[in-house]
């Protein structure tokens, strides 16, 4: 007679199952080339990039695209943009187990006396507006980006000498907020500091799916400023001249992580 797994072991291995397939068919990689550290982005730019660098192949699956570099010890993923999509990569990477991610994404700064186009914003918490975040804890439960990872995120950019600001981003799901009056009345009422379409999301999660996650945000335009709101001119500029040292600098604190992790440092997410 045949033993039988209990119903939750065997509804978790079909899960498992799956999901690597997913993984596999939707950026078109083995799961068997993604490393412990991991780079989201929502640009293919950043991907060509990462590829040049390390000398490795792009991977185009049905729905994202990745690039590996298993010398390295790191995967970048182009996983598209919004929450949905922010959600399901991270559902999909906690079937690998991933040491570190971090996401290399664009913000709006909310703040125009304090911040300029260029500066980095560190993430420490976000304001959970995009709605999907809601399927992976109670809407009272905060969305929290790692601190070891954003520890490692500030002694990057001050190591580099590059301006930043710490605080809390706004995560929404409504791309042309900035032309609602009160959707603007609100970010000011709540001092968010930043706003972008998933970081909540992705640190929500991450949390819930055990996946450590943070972010190395880049402010790509002033939108509450007369004339801040980024255009395809502008994000042109912004690309051609910051793309190459936020992918280092993502690159560079990944590396960190490693180096400190061979020394014997125990990282508690």
């Amino acid at each position: 007679m045949k033993s039988q797994l209990p119903k939750d072991k065997t509804k978790q291995m079909s899960e498992h199952r799956i999901g690597i397939s997913t993984l596999e068919r939707y950026t078109g990689s083995d799961a068997k080339q993604f490393q412990p550290y991991v780079l989201l982005t929502n640009f293919p730019k950043y991907l060509q990039i990462f590829a040049d660098k390390f000398n490795a192949d792009i991977h185009q699956g049905s729905a994202m695209s990745a690039c590996h570099s298993a010398e390295n010890k790191l995967t970048i993923i182009d996983y598209g943009i919004g929450s949905p999509v922010a959600a399901l990569i991270i559902d999909l990477l906690s079937f690998t187990k991933p040491k570190a991610v971090s996401s290399l994404g664009l913000c709006g700064g909310l703040r125009g006396d304090e911040q300029k186009v260029g500066d980095y914003f560190n993430p420490v918490a976000a304001i959970r507006e995009e709605g999907t975040s809601f399927a992976y804890l109670p809407e009272r439960c905060p969305s929290l980006s790692s601190f070891v990872i954003q520890r490692y995120v500030c002694e990057e950019l001050e190591r580099n000498r590059l301006k930043y600001h710490t605080g809390v981003i706004h995560t929404t799901n409504v791309r042309f907020w900035e032309f609602n009056e009160s959707f603007k009345q609100d970010l000011i009422i709540e001092r968010a500091q930043a706003i972008d379409m998933e970081c909540a999301t992705l640190f929500t999660a991450g949390f819930s799916r055990l996946v450590p996650i943070g972010a190395l945000m880049l402010i790509s335009d002033l939108p509450l400023e007369t004339g801040g709101i980024k255009t395809k001119e502008s994000a042109s500029k912004l690309f051609n001249k910051y793309s190459d040292l936020q992918i280092q600098i993502g690159i560079n604190i990944l590396k960190n992580m490693q180096s400190n992790e061979a020394k014997g440092f125990a990282y508690h997410f």
